[in-house]
């Protein structure tokens, strides 16, 4: 059998129209092949598409071979002897003050935040006697650990406030929600994972450290706030104006944050999702009036009915996606460890964005990372069964992605609504999406260090944290604000936050404490101080 070439050979070695199946010059050259006579006007648009389709690939795959790990090189850390019995109870007595941060002033008990305050300092002597330490609207706690040196300080935050247990779901914890139980290789408890425990595992290594006479060649700032749950502006955004006030330049800020396992397809081995940025906050009302009257002789429309279609449209025109704000560099840093194929699709960005916008659309965790989400929270309306409501009103949250505003929101809304019976107000004023710090900056390489040398098995992300934190407020002391701590997260502990049967495992929580020993030794220790004195 004799093939008909696809399309004219562009080579120089002879090649004829009809050839055998395997001719010499296959060896050489690269052809298209097709066993049926075509036209000449087939064969071009053959030719071209073929070779479209082999630029395509030889691209797709030599750019997918070219992706090279982002992870850091470091030795092992040399282990650090921990009392583990002795953290644990620390942590679980701390569990025990019911330090809750309620919406309602009325009802905050400021007394369980002395209690707690006492209990700290009884604990931890040697980080009481050494360290300074001011009080910033009476329950927030800020120390100052003087360094050898002038480098540029390094800031460690976390809060003792915890949401309340909603009522009526404590039957359904297996140890009670303030008992600080300790059973089952667990601690368990609100502020379990967030956060009392990265406080108490930031005083448990600065006291080992104390213990073993290191002092740090450059200072540490310890900031503990006390109602980072319900907006942290008495706590957290007093004590970093406090720090601006006083000229604090910062090496680096960091803040509550977690390492993920089982969440991100393609990635066996655990992830230290570092959240170099957060989104914003605004949330909307909608308002409506009707005529109102008996339910027997209704309008075409009532106002429920309009609100209705305002928030349909709102759901159905989401914010497009955004690959660029942050989960770029999240999918630089992760991409190199997959398998082949995520890694090749996942270094040609240019080519398969939009179907990686659209498949990550598909999951509301993911769908949150890319763009800013709209949520309807509120909606109320009518009083009777057969009265029309004269009015209507809905609330619809939005988390803003950074590149949106809460202004390009509230443009986005008036535009899609787009019916003037349907009055657009802003609930408060809205916070705009944080600063982003750069994953590429030698405070976040020396953050990675510190992490791969406690967590070996460890990879180290960039992520753009979803909710917001304390560290919003201290943009104004340094570029680099980070959201990280090392608790460990797998799927079924993600509803554990804020939620029922909150709990840390004993050793996860030792490993906290050793990897804030070892960031304040690579950080803040000599060397550190000595090479990064100007930076």
């Amino acid at each position: 059998m004799k093939l008909i070439r696809l399309y004219p050979c562009l080579c120089p070695c002879p090649c004829p129209d009809e050839i055998d199946p395997v001719p010499p010059s296959v060896f050489i050259c690269v052809h298209l092949w097709f066993p049926l006579p075509l036209g000449d006007g087939v064969k071009r648009i053959a030719f071209v598409l073929g070779g479209t389709v082999l630029v395509l690939a030889v691209i797709v795959v030599g750019r997918g071979l070219r992706l090279s790990s982002r992870q850091v090189q470091v030795e092992p850390a040399a282990p650090v002897a921990i009392d583990a019995d002795r953290a644990a109870a620390g942590l679980a007595e701390a569990i025990r003050f019911k330090t809750i941060s309620n919406q309602d002033p009325a009802h905050f008990d400021a007394s369980q935040f002395a209690g707690l305050g006492a209990f700290l300092e009884q604990r931890f002597p040697l980080v009481h006697r050494t360290l300074a330490r001011e009080a910033v609207s009476d329950h927030s706690r800020l120390y100052m650990w003087a360094g050898r040196g002038d480098g540029k300080p390094i800031v460690l935050l976390a809060h003792l406030d915890v949401v309340p247990v909603e009522a009526g779901t404590e039957g359904n914890w297996i140890q009670p929600p303030f008992s600080g139980a300790i059973a089952d290789g667990y601690i368990w408890g609100r502020g379990a994972l967030d956060d009392k425990c990265g406080a108490l595992a930031i005083l448990e290594a600065v006291e080992h450290l104390l213990g073993v006479g290191f002092q740090p060649a450059r200072p540490v700032y310890i900031a503990f706030g006390h109602d980072e749950e319900v907006g942290g502006t008495l706590g957290a955004k007093a004590m970093a104006a406090r720090l601006a006030e006083r000229g604090v330049d910062a090496q680096f800020v960091l803040d509550e944050g977690a390492i993920i396992q089982g969440l991100v397809p393609g990635i066996t081995a655990p992830v230290a999702s570092v959240g170099v940025g957060e989104k914003g906050y605004v949330s909307i009302e909608l308002t409506t009036d009707g005529a109102g009257g008996h339910s027997s002789i209704p309008p075409r429309q009532t106002a429920i009915g309009v609100l209705s279609k305002a928030i349909e449209r709102l759901e159905q025109n989401q914010l497009p996606a955004n690959l660029d704000a942050v989960m770029g560099q999240s999918l630089a840093f992760l991409g190199p460890e997959m398998p082949f194929g995520q890694r090749a699709v996942l270094a040609n960005l240019w080519l398969f964005g939009p179907l990686i916008e659209r498949t990550m659309g598909d999951s509301p965790q993911t769908n949150a990372a890319i763009r800013t989400t709209t949520a309807p929270t509120i909606f109320a309306a009518g009083i009777k069964e057969n009265v029309l409501p004269a009015s209507a009103r809905a609330v619809v949250n939005f988390r803003i992605l950074p590149g949106d505003s809460v202004q390009s929101v509230v443009e986005h809304v008036r535009r899609t609504v787009d019916d003037p019976a349907v009055a657009i107000d802003v609930l408060g004023i809205g916070d705009d999406p944080s600063p982003l710090s750069d994953p590429n900056d030698p405070a976040f390489a020396g953050l990675a260090r510190a992490v791969r040398a406690v967590f070996p098995d460890t990879l180290v992300a960039p992520i753009l944290s979803l909710g917001a934190t304390d560290a919003r407020y201290y943009t104004g002391i340094s570029r680099n604000v980070y959201r990280f701590m090392p608790i460990r997260l797998g799927p079924d502990d993600l509803t554990r936050i804020h939620g029922t049967n909150e709990r840390i495992a004993v050793a996860d929580y030792v490993g906290m404490v050793r990897f804030y020993i070892e960031l304040l030794k690579q950080s803040a220790g000599a060397d550190a101080a000595s090479a990064n004195a100007s930076g």
